[in-house]
């Protein structure tokens, strides 16, 4: 019996073959093994403009943001550095100077 790779979804071992591609009894994932995968779950976040952002990057923001439980607004043009991209609803994880904490969306900032 052929060693099968196991599931790239859920990592089961119990994946048969059915004709050239593979198959996951347990996720019902199917896949061709000699086809090159494109990983599907990488973040691809992007900008109010359309630039593609990356962990690291410096944004700014673009439109007065309201801070949810506080009378604290994110003022347009506030340079948040170093941030990291997070999947959901708010995508870009970062720290804001005297803001503290916080969870945007990509839609409000752009690249700077």
């Amino acid at each position: 019996m052929s060693e099968l790779p196991p599931c790239p979804k859920c990592a089961s071992q119990y994946t048969y073959q059915d004709g050239e591609m593979l198959i996951c009894p347990e996720c019902a994932h199917e896949w061709n093994p000699n086809e090159v995968e494109v990983d599907e779950d990488a973040l691809q976040i992007k900008d109010a403009n359309g630039n593609l952002l990356q962990d690291g990057d410096s944004v700014t923001v673009i439109k007065d943001l309201k801070v949810k439980g506080s009378s604290s607004v994110v003022k347009v043009g506030t340079k948040v550095r170093n941030i990291r991209l997070v999947g959901g609803d708010h995508d870009i994880d970062c720290k804001i100077d005297g803001i503290g904490a916080m969870k945007l969306k990509s839609e409000f900032v752009k690249k700077a």
